[in-house]
């Protein structure tokens, strides 16, 4: 431990500052409420706890793995203090005829599948995907957007008795989180498909 943290002060310590400092500048990663200093110190802690599952035979570079995990985690927090400030009215206020829609409603089988250890997997996998994928900014906001959801999904999916979920609900979390239109929404989710499919397809068998 102490030859790691001479390591870091030595010759880490400078440009992960510098390459924080350049992303939020950049990309206009600012939050609310909040100074530049403390910005830059949360996402310092963050990545800190990151830092460990760098994986070098992967072929990545670091620098460029750090970046993106510091450029989600902003975007995640922004969307994070966007949805509080948007959620004036609770899902259950605002869609309570869409709930009545059958056509609107998934099962889940329980039984077949652990429905728990299905979305821990997933979300587990999507930050997996953008950590090592080239990802537009909508496509970003889309990924954090859906963690938040299936971390948060007891809330979000679940209404009344047995175990069905609404899909215009998760529709409606993502553009509240996101303030994406529908259309663009639906275009980013594409790569996040076969991320799905293929978990599908394995608890499945």
């Amino acid at each position: 431990m102490d030859e790691r943290n001479d390591v870091y002060r030595k010759h880490l310590y400078a440009p992960i500052n510098k390459m924080i400092d350049s992303i939020i500048r950049r990309y206009k990663l600012y939050r609310k409420g909040l100074e530049f200093r403390d910005i830059h110190a949360d996402t310092l802690s963050f990545l800190i706890t990151k830092a460990e599952k760098f994986k070098p035979e992967k072929g990545k570079k670091a620098y460029s793995y750090f970046g993106t995990i510091c450029k989600n985690y902003l975007m995640g927090q922004i969307i994070k203090d966007q949805k509080h400030t948007n959620r004036t009215v609770s899902y259950e206020d605002m869609s309570t005829s869409i709930q009545e829609r059958e056509d609107q409603i998934y099962y889940i089988d329980t039984e077949e599948v652990d429905i728990y250890k299905f979305m821990n997997t997933l979300i587990d996998e999507i930050e997996e995907f953008m950590s090592i994928t080239n990802l537009n900014e909508n496509e970003t906001k889309i990924g954090v957007a859906l963690i938040e959801v299936f971390t948060n999904y007891d809330e979000i999916f679940l209404h009344g008795e047995g175990n069905k979920f609404n899909k215009n609900l998760i529709l409606l979390s993502l553009r509240e989180m996101t303030n994406l239109t529908t259309k663009e929404i639906r275009n980013s989710l594409k790569k996040y498909k076969v991320i799905y499919k293929g978990l599908t397809n394995q608890f499945k068998d």
